[in-house]
């Protein structure tokens, strides 16, 4: 379909006025003709002299001037309706590459296609040279670029702020079995689609002192004079929604010195130490997470968090002032998200503007703060609610902590005088820690300071109330409502998995594609034998497109004819990687003593990052790779059983690697997953899951029905019973064979015979301790793979609830996440 004509507008931030621009034609001889003009003018190559990285950058720009058109008149409308903008505050956006998304969602993948044949070009191998922007770690990032395109999608005017790191995430790969962080290099040759906003940079300090000022007929204020500043330049990438109709802007901060380069002392001689002040500024927005377990890295991690705090409610308050008379009315025509506690000093930087830079009390401050600010959790896991060492916090944000200050006293207040909490009570609430070398606690700061704090599924924001925020949601017992997270059908269904798109327009037409919720009228079809073999088909080609890649990356024969069993996500203890481990050696250990067996063929597939200080992390990475290595070169286990790590897992790759999932394992301990979003992922694309009653796993299954998804194992509140009980790992394992083989396998150096003992802390800890309740569930676990081996045996039975986990999905859209949000949180959007 070719996207809606602009519409004539005037603009905000990119020019006063805009004249709508005439419609472009979206035909292939058009789109050849400008791609060519974009080679010649903007390049610099003929056609016959182009290289393939030319070709991209080519038709990058002759896609991006159709979605500028759009983007300048959805900014336009924007600030001339006086719309309410959601601005998404988040560390990481893991965005992936543009190129397809766009042009899928501007209705022109087959026109860009036909146009590059003719000059004997591949649209799919341009494509790949596209490098993925590594602007995330995993879920949380992935959930905010999905959040932005479905913003733009369902026409909620945004913006998303975050940090334009130059190395982003580290480059995975693995060297003798080991994990190796290296330096993602994604903006090496330029990024054709950003945009510098010179006119949109502001200054951040840190450090120095706070003073009060009296002045003649003016209330004292107090004056932060930084020690240290900073330039925070923006640049902007417009993120198209579905058939263009609304485009969005991404606006990143890049943080540069004030002054380039300290010439005095360059001439003098001290030509490093001339670069000092530019080296420590860029060092800011070099690298995603750098490792905080020294004091170094965490200074660093703070200086992150507030320098693109600070930029991006600068800009916001220069934003609404330049359309606004007043800041009075801030709340009723911003929203701002706080995705996690990354940004939660936000709360304190913006009563700082509003009462130091602005003038406003703090009694008005305080109202416009907590009715702008809204707040998304996205862990039950204490140690990830980032807290900060009050000596850290104060050197470097020194009004910030007296606002802390302030606002935790009042607080207190309310909670002792109002609410009558004994001592135990209001020092839980309290935001400052005092029992673990007085700490700031981010959570706290950001539930206080925003009017609405949401859950990512139905039992994580239960837990919430009964964990984490048990004492503020006593205090505040209105202000926790749930969201469960959604993912955008654009990318992991229509254009990741064309081939089952393009099944389904044929079986239930293509209005499914504007109104995902059209998709449950496919679950009729999962009786049907002729439509299940079609979709059987599809998968079977998504599995030999992803054993190809696994043959040439890491020279491994994958059989597509085996289940293909996928666990990809970021490698933590509570995601549990380890016991699907366990669990294919001790099948590994029963194939080898029972050949005889009607064996179902497997190939389990692994991908993932650990961060690079989390040692037991990369442990499990290594041992995946050793029972991989031993495994695979078995010849007595033939095709029956396959182990791969794919290193370097990024949203391409996922891309690939969900279609080809015949089963997805989401089985984390329960009540430590907040959501997920991989596991909506994969069963959007016909795999099945076997999981835990856990994040969103509980409202899959209530949507997808019980007999349409494996569950296994304890619930939430079993968990949390079994270790207040002091369970031990060694009275389960000691009951079941299978179990203890395994372990005592690993333990033994079976796997690892050059270092027999590389293991033995690893599998220690389940014995002893067995926290992770990964001996507890083992049972439950294999039990129900088994009973997956069975249904693997009736292809037609398996088929058909493959074909209903992708017609039961429609619910976990981010679309409906989206206008969720706008209806209830942000007041914001089309109805509004």
């Amino acid at each position: 379909m070719t996207p809606a004509s602009p519409a004539v507008t005037k603009t905000t931030d990119y020019s006063e006025a805009a004249e709508r621009p005439s419609p472009r034609l979206n035909d292939a001889d058009t789109l050849a003709q400008e791609i060519v003009e974009k080679l010649t003018y903007s390049i610099g190559k003929s056609v016959k002299r182009a290289r393939l990285h030319d070709w991209l950058e080519a038709t990058t720009l002759a896609v991006r001037d159709r979605i500028i058109d759009h983007w300048l008149v959805s900014s336009g409308e924007t600030a001339e309706s006086g719309a309410k903008r959601v601005c998404y505050l988040s560390m990481e956006f893991l965005i992936g590459r543009l190129l397809r998304d766009a042009i899928a969602n501007l209705g022109l993948t087959a026109s860009v296609r036909e146009a590059l044949a003719r000059y004997d070009v591949e649209l799919d191998l341009v494509e790949l040279l596209e490098p993925d922007a590594a602007l995330g770690n995993g879920g949380l990032g992935r959930l905010a670029a999905c959040f932005m395109e479905s913003m733009a999608s369902t026409g909620v005017p945004g913006f998303g702020y975050g940090i334009r790191y130059v190395h982003g995430f580290f480059r995975q790969e693995i060297v003798d079995g080991r994990q190796v962080e290296l330096p993602e290099t994604w903006l090496k040759h330029g990024n054709p689609w950003e945009f510098e906003r010179r006119e949109s940079a502001y200054e951040i300090g840190f450090g120095g002192k706070v003073s009060m000022l009296e002045e003649a007929g003016r209330p004292p204020r107090q004056v932060w004079r930084p020690a240290e500043r900073v330039l925070a330049v923006a640049y902007d990438t417009p993120v198209v929604g579905w058939r263009g109709q609304h485009v969005n802007t991404l606006r990143l901060w890049s943080a540069q010195s004030l002054d380039p380069i300290l010439l005095d002392a360059f001439n003098a001689g001290d030509h490093i130490g001339a670069l000092l002040e530019s080296n420590k500024a860029e060092a800011i927005t070099r690298v995603l997470y750098p490792a905080d377990s020294h004091q170094a890295g965490q200074e660093l991690r703070l200086r992150q968090e507030y320098f693109f705090s600070s930029a991006s409610l600068q800009d916001i308050i220069r934003r609404h002032l330049r359309e606004n008379d007043t800041l009075s009315n801030l709340a009723d025509k911003v929203a701002i998200q706080l995705n996690d506690t990354h940004p939660a000093v936000s709360v304190a930087e913006l009563m700082r503007l509003l009462m130091d830079v602005h003038g406003m009390e703090w009694d008005e401050a305080w109202t416009i703060t907590r009715a702008t600010f809204s707040y998304t959790n996205h862990t039950l896991l204490p140690e990830a609610l980032e807290t900060w060492p009050i000596h850290l916090f104060e050197r470097l944000l020194p009004r910030q902590m007296q606002i802390i200050y302030a606002i935790n006293a009042l607080v207190m207040r309310e909670a002792a005088q109002d609410q009558k909490f004994d001592d135990a009570t209001i020092s839980a609430i309290s935001l400052i820690d005092e029992g673990n070398g007085r700490r700031v606690r981010m959570g706290q700061l950001a539930f206080v300071g925003s009017h609405a704090v949401n859950g990512v599924s139905a039992l994580h924001t239960e837990l919430m109330k009964e964990t984490v925020f048990h004492d503020l949601h006593k205090l505040y017992p209105t202000r926790i409502e749930n969201k469960t997270n959604g993912v955008t059908p654009r990318r992991w269904l229509f254009e990741c998995n064309p081939g089952l798109a393009g099944l389904i327009d044929e079986t239930i037409g293509p209005r499914f594609r504007d109104e995902i919720g059209e998709l449950k009228s496919l679950d009729k079809f999962s009786n049907d034998a002729a439509f299940r073999d079609r979709f059987s088909a599809v998968k079977r080609h998504n599995k030999e497109r992803l054993a190809a890649l696994v043959e040439e990356r890491l020279a491994i024969t994958l059989n597509p004819d085996a289940m293909f069993d996928i666990q990809v996500k970021r490698i933590h203890e509570y995601k549990r990687q380890l016991l699907n481990i366990l669990e294919t050696v001790a099948l590994y250990e029963q194939i080898r003593s029972l050949p005889h067996l009607d064996w179902t063929p497997r190939v389990k597939i692994f991908a993932g990052k650990a961060a690079p200080s989390y040692v037991q992390a990369k442990e499990i990475i290594h041992l995946a790779g050793d029972v991989a290595r031993v495994i695979n070169s078995d010849p007595g286990v033939r095709d029956l059983l396959k182990v791969v790590f794919i290193p370097n897992y990024n949203v391409s790759l996922a891309e690939i690697i969900m279609p080809a999932a015949d089963l997805s394992e989401q089985i984390s301990t329960a009540g430590l997953e907040a959501s997920g979003t991989g596991n909506m992922k994969f069963a959007l694309n016909g795999a099945l899951t076997i999981g835990t009653l856990d994040g969103a796993n509980v409202e899959m299954l209530e949507h997808l029905g019980a007999e349409n998804i494996f569950i296994f194992g304890l619930d939430a509140d079993e968990v949390a019973r079994m270790r207040r009980e002091g369970h031990n790992g060694q009275s389960v394992i000691d009951r079941q064979p299978l179990l203890r083989s395994a372990i005592d396998s690993i333990s033994a150096g079976v796997f690892s015979q050059e270092d027999p003992g590389r293991y033995a802390s690893l599998m220690n800890s389940i014995r002893d301790r067995d926290w992770w309740m990964i001996a507890a569930d083992f049972r439950a676990y294999w039990d129900k793979q088994r009973e997956l081996d069975m249904l693997w045996k009736k292809p037609s039975d398996w088929h058909g609830v493959a074909v209903r986990n992708t017609a039961r999905m429609a619910w976990f859209s981010s679309d409906r996440s989206i206008r969720e949000y706008a209806k209830d949180i942000w007041h914001a959007g089309p109805g509004a």
